[in-house]
This record gives structure tokens, sequence and C-alpha cells, in this order.
């Protein structure tokens, strides 16, 4: 769960289906702001409410707080336990969904056009009147307990979380979403309680629905929803990142035959005037799946891996350049040089020219169809509004890949990419290779 909001979140900003390009602003009579996409061609509606900050807003000492309070949202509301919860959305034939990133909280709800505001106080009660029975907390404590033992043997897990580490000092995104045992361990309802007031307040919720409502229907609806929540969280929403990643590798000994690699090294922000040519680069350079540089170079002209990738990873509060594969120990050695290589190629040559037209082709074609349907899209409205785009961006985010040049890549590539930059850490036993100490 760490940062899997985040992550569908800013890929799916770039693979908007273009049919949602009549985005309105609604404001409720509560002055709630909102936006929707109106799509009368069925009876159902998805709608997405979001909090800013998100696991960010842990308390100290208290990780885990977030992602156990959001998980208990459902677990009975109201009179209703959560057995009678569950049962009372399910005969409506409605949803939620909540879940948590470092970057946000969010509702994932839906429902039929005939029962929504039915369904509508079902979703106010889960977040304004929420139960935190004793036996439901101590049955979704265990579940999340159960999470934390098993990324605790899984490689790729331990690579992501000492990445983390070391990237983001004493950031919230240095943690695990999850805590550890023992901070979960320590949690009380007081806790929770506490969790969700520095958390969910009417002053950083983001609104967003698709589908059979109207502007003048949607905004009294909001208000059924969240006009119960305080204007204001009772803690101030996290401070930006500083990146704290030097260039080096990190080997956490494990007994396995291959060897996890994640590496990353500084990036930009969503926001910047640059981020487009980054994202063009990014995929030559490891995105692109098998037409990447990194997969020709790695897997299918050495068959080091069965697969390497790389992304820009933004958050709300951080962003880095990352990657990662697996390999045999014995070949690790021969790989981790070959990134560093084409990571430096790029910078030093940029790309050419038919990479860059093959790259635009794909980034501006067939792939946003992959994003349709109402939830998708009002998922993606949300995230629109948590990293600032304008409304319009929908219809200008092809024409911005279009016009990245291969002097932009080239430009942007020699600003960012540098292998002295490149922190790798290394899960498993990879001959050859030992550790040198992050400074």
């Amino acid at each position: 769960m760490i940062r899997a909001i985040a992550t569908f979140v800013f890929l799916a900003l770039a693979t908007l289906p273009a049919r949602a390009t009549d985005i309105q602003e609604v404001t409720s009579p509560g002055g709630i702001k909102a936006w929707l996409v109106e799509d009368h061609s069925i009876p159902f509606t998805a709608f997405t409410f979001m909090f800013r900050g998100g696991a960010s807003m842990d308390a100290p000492d208290k990780r885990g707080a977030v992602i156990l309070m959001t998980s208990l949202l459902e677990e009975g509301a109201g009179e209703m336990n959560a057995t009678q919860y569950a049962e009372a959305v399910e005969t409506l034939g409605a949803r939620a969904s909540f879940d948590a990133s470092d970057d946000a909280m969010v509702l994932s709800a839906r429902a039929l056009s005939e029962n929504r505001d039915e369904a509508a106080e079902l979703w106010r009660l889960a977040l304004t009147e929420p139960r935190f029975d004793a036996d439901a907390i101590e049955r979704v404590r265990g579940q999340l307990q159960a999470v934390i033992r098993s990324e605790a043997t899984d490689p790729q897990s331990i690579a992501a979380k000492e990445l983390a580490r070391q990237a983001w000092g004493d950031h919230p995104y240095a943690t695990s979403i999850n805590g550890t045992r023992e901070s979960v361990a320590a949690l009380t309802r007081d806790d929770l309680l506490d969790a969700k007031a520095r958390l969910m307040a009417r002053d950083r919720v983001i609104v967003s629905a698709t589908g059979d409502i109207t502007a003048e229907e949607l905004g009294p609806l909001i208000d059924k929803v969240l006009g119960g929540l305080p204007a204001e969280g009772s803690a101030p929403l996290p401070e930006k990142a500083q990146l704290a990643l030097t260039g080096g590798v990190t080997v956490i000994d494990w007994d396995s035959p291959q060897t996890v690699v994640a590496f990353a090294q500084e990036s930009l922000p969503i926001d910047d005037p640059d981020y487009f040519a980054a994202f063009v680069a990014d995929h030559i350079l490891g995105g692109g799946g098998f037409s990447s540089r990194l997969m020709e170079e790695i897997r299918e002209k050495r068959g080091l891996t069965y697969g390497v990738g790389t992304t820009l990873s933004n958050g709300a509060y951080g962003n880095t350049w990352q990657g990662g594969l697996a390999s045999a120990n014995a070949k690790v050695a021969e790989a981790i040089p070959l990134i560093r290589a084409e990571w430096d190629r790029m910078a030093k040559d940029g790309v050419t020219e038919k990479e860059l037209t093959d790259a635009k082709t794909y980034l501006t074609g067939e792939y946003p169809l992959r994003f349709d349907g109402n939830g998708r899209i009002s998922g993606i409205l949300a995230g629109m509004q948590l990293v600032g785009f304008p409304r319009d961006y929908v219809n200008t985010r092809n024409a911005k890949v279009e016009a990245v040049t291969a002097e932009d890549v080239k430009r942007v590539a020699a600003r960012l990419l540098s292998s002295d930059k490149l922190r790798f850490v290394l899960v498993g036993r990879p001959e050859g290779i030992t550790s040198d100490p992050a400074e």
C-alpha cells in the first residue's frame, strides 16, 4: 500500500481519456468546490472524496495510525456495526472503498441514481460517525500486522523501504505508511480519533464526480456527505520533503538466488516546465517497456533480467526518478554498470528523432483508452486537483507531449541525469558488489 494512490494518480494524470473533456466546477451551498463530468448514458455516478495529507498526517511516534483509521471507516458507523454497515451498502448496490497513501486519504464511492441519496447517507456516517469498535480495531490491527510481517520478508519491500529511508530523512515519506509492529501494536482508539481529526476536515477535501448527476444535484449531496466534518484539521499539512539521496550502493544481505535492485535520484515536480520533456525521456530510457533503452541493453541483448523499468515518481511533497530490476546474483555486477552507462548516455547525447517520434506516438495514442470508466475518471479528476492542474489540462495534455523536441529531452536529461547521483539498494547476495555508505 506504500504510496499506491500517489502512483496511480500521477501515472493516470498523463493518460486521461479523451472523452472526459467537459469538466464543470461546482460549488456546494456550503462552499465546498468539486469537479464534475456529466454522463447521463447510464443511471450511475462515481464520486471521489480525497483528503490532502494522507498518511503523512500521522502524529509523531504514531506511524500507522492514519492507515489503521482509514481501514476502520467501513467497519461500522452510526448505529450500525461492521456487518450491518456492509449489508446496508450492498443492499443499495452502492460502493464505499477507503484507502490512503502518504499524499491523500480517499473514499471512492459509487451509486445508482435511484438510491444515491441513501448511499450518500451511508458515506456521511462513515466519514463523520465511525464507530471504531474494540473488536473491529483488533481485527483490522491484526490484518495490518500481517501486512507488516509480509513486507519484512519481501525483498522488493525491503529495498523500497531502505531507499525511502535514505531519500527522505525525517519526513513521513521515509517510512512505510503501515508503521512498524511496535507502533501499530501501541495504537489506541484515542490515537485513531486523533488521526481522523488531524486529517479529515473540509479545508483539505477534494471532491469529484462523474456520471448521471447535474451540478444542481451534486452541490447538496456534497454538503450532505461532508457538512458534518470540522472546518479545519487539527494539525497543519506536511512540509515539502527534502531529498537526501547520495550516489552509491547499499547491499542488504538476503538469502536468495537473485538480487532485487532499486535505484533512484532526484527528479522534478509535475508542474515544472520541463516535466513533459522528462516524461518523454523516461519513456525512452526505461518507462516504455520492451521499447526502452534499458530493456534493450540489459534484457534483450544480454539476458541479465526478465524486466527493468524506470518511472518519474511524483508525490505531493517530493519527487524522484527511480527504477528497478531483479537479476541472478552472479549477473547483477554486469547489470548495474549498464544502467549507469545508459543514464549518462542520455544525459550526454539525448535521443534520436525516431525514438522521440515513437515515444510521442505511444504516449498520445491508444493507451488512454485503458483508463475509461466513470470511477477511473472521477479518481483522475481528484488527482488533478491534488497536484494543482487546471481543468483544461485534459485538453492540453497531448499537445504538451507533442511539443517536446529532441533538444528539450537532451536539455532536461543533461539537467537531471547523472550516474554519480544514483543510489542503488540491492537486496540479495550479489557477487562482487559490496556496500559503500550513504553520505
